[in-house]
């Protein structure tokens, strides 16, 4: 086979290029008005196991477009002409999950980077060789494949009550679960934030189970529950003899992950000096077992969570800034139970099913127990929701969980709530010792008046805007003849 001048292939044959069973059900289309050209990505396309179809024109394109499925579009730009560029806009427009790839020659970086702005995925530059193409090609099926396992993932996520083993859908929730559904796409460190109890392992083991190393080990390991010396071992390894007990060579959790997920749980329960070694793991992909001189490549995906703040333990200088940032690459921040009251119902249910599973009996919560629960802040959590359901389930005599049947301080929490409710409402207060009585306020205005104006009664009427003798009438009834002594 002839390859045109312009592209400058490497001697082996594409008969030798590996095809992916991945990229079989791919359909590629290349619009490119050279034939030579667009022949040899047409072959090299196929050889890589994609469905392809080829044309010169603008206007073919646009009819296979609207005709045809298609996943892939290579298209050549002129250096000069808009007519490409309209095209990926009409493609981006109509088809937004068409991956757009560019063909444009060496110096025409511009034509490329309009390019992108129209919504392009990637570009090459003339000339290139097979090697070029199969990596653009590859880096497009790639997004491609992340878009619908991410996009399936949502879909799932739409019709069920959660994701995973996780359960809710609270808004805080379904907000986790879309930044999830991407995360677990990637290989990406992820940094777990949030309350004790509110699920922080579970999310991790979300992560790893919906992630394209699925099928690989998940390691989780307590970083506040063991002592700095068995952490390094546990997480490093150790060959024979370097401490009592090591009677020969182990393996440390990064290596036997072999590509999978290692959790580390209570990150910030870590000393400086490992924080040291961890972030020098992390930094050049391999460790160096307890007791060894050579050092082991790792693969594995790390997976943290913490409940503490290592933002301000970074500022104290109790955590290393440059591993708080090799961790955060990804940060997702858990709400707490309280945050997300409407999920109390479906988690309890699914608590409930499980106790049910195993103790043969169907149990069901009463209104007034519910009602409880759900006004409660729930400091533990999820944990303690679990534990709250399990208490319940143990004490009661029959399948209806009571308000008596749950944990004494729920139980003290509902009999307050009920008394309030049920208390008849409280008297108005008396203000009447405040109120004066308007006969006395009339009585002291008439009084008032004529004092200040020296006994003149005509004019103490005027001014109050009553009649004289009705000023005559009230003297007389309030038992005053000299206003001026009496009042």
């Amino acid at each position: 086979m002839e390859y045109p001048p312009q592209m400058e292939y490497p001697p082996q044959s594409v008969e030798t290029l590996e095809v992916s069973e991945q990229r079989i059900h791919l359909h590629l289309l290349v619009v490119e008005t050279d034939s030579a050209v667009r022949s040899a990505c047409e072959e090299i396309a196929i050889s890589l196991g994609y469905a392809v179809q080829s044309t010169g024109s603008l206007a073919e394109a646009r009819s296979l477009l609207r005709g045809h499925a298609v996943d892939i579009l290579l298209v050549n730009l002129p250096p000069h002409g808009d007519q490409g560029l309209e095209l990926i806009t009409e493609v981006k427009f109509l088809c937004p999950n068409i991956a757009v790839i560019v063909m444009t020659v060496s110096g025409s970086i511009s034509v490329a980077v309009e390019a992108m702005r129209c919504g392009a995925a990637d570009y090459i530059t003339k000339p290139f060789g097979v090697d070029d193409l199969s990596t653009v090609l590859e880096r497009a099926a790639t997004h491609i494949s992340v878009d619908e396992n991410s996009r399936r993932l949502r879909e799932r996520l739409r019709l069920s009550q959660g994701m995973g083993s996780m359960i809710g859908r609270s808004a805080e929730m379904e907000k986790l679960y879309r930044i999830l559904s991407k995360v677990a796409q990637s290989t990406h460190p992820v940094l777990v934030l949030g309350e004790s109890g509110s699920g922080k392992e579970l999310v991790a083991r979300t992560i790893h189970t919906h992630g394209p190393n699925a099928h690989k080990p998940f390691l989780p390991v307590d970083c506040g529950s063991l002592v700095p010396t068995l952490i390094e071992s546990e997480l490093f390894g150790y060959v024979k003899g370097p401490f009592t007990g090591a009677i020969k060579s182990k393996d440390g959790l990064f290596v036997s992950a072999e590509g999978g997920t290692v959790f580390l749980d209570e990150i910030g329960e870590l000393t400086l000096d490992l924080q040291a070694k961890l972030l020098r793991a992390l930094q050049e992909r391999e460790v160096r077992p307890v007791g060894a001189t050579h050092r082991v490549p790792i693969k594995a995906r790390v997976v943290a969570a913490t409940n503490r703040d290592l933002a301000s333990m970074v500022e104290r200088g109790s955590f290393r800034k440059d591993l708080f940032y090799r961790l955060n690459v990804v940060n997702l921040r858990l709400p707490p139970l309280r945050d997300r009251r409407e999920d109390i119902p479906l988690l309890t249910a699914h608590f409930l099913e499980r106790q049910s599973r195993g103790r043969m009996r169907k149990f069901t919560l009463s209104d007034d127990a519910l009602r409880t629960m759900m006004h409660h802040d729930w400091p533990g959590n999820i944990r303690e929701l679990e534990n709250c359901v399990e208490h319940a389930c143990a004490l009661s005599s029959g399948p209806v969980l009571e308000l008596g049947d749950l944990p004494t301080g729920l139980q003290q929490q509902g009999l307050e709530a009920y008394r309030t409710a049920a208390a008849p409402p409280a008297p108005p207060p008396d203000h009447s010792a405040d109120v004066q009585p308007l006969a006395d306020m009339e009585r002291q205005a008439i009084l008032s008046a004529v004092r200040i104006l020296d006994g003149d009664k005509l004019l103490a009427a005027q001014l109050l805007g009553i009649g004289k003798t009705t000023l005559y009438r009230k003297l007389k009834e309030y038992g005053i003849t000299d206003p001026m002594c009496d009042a």
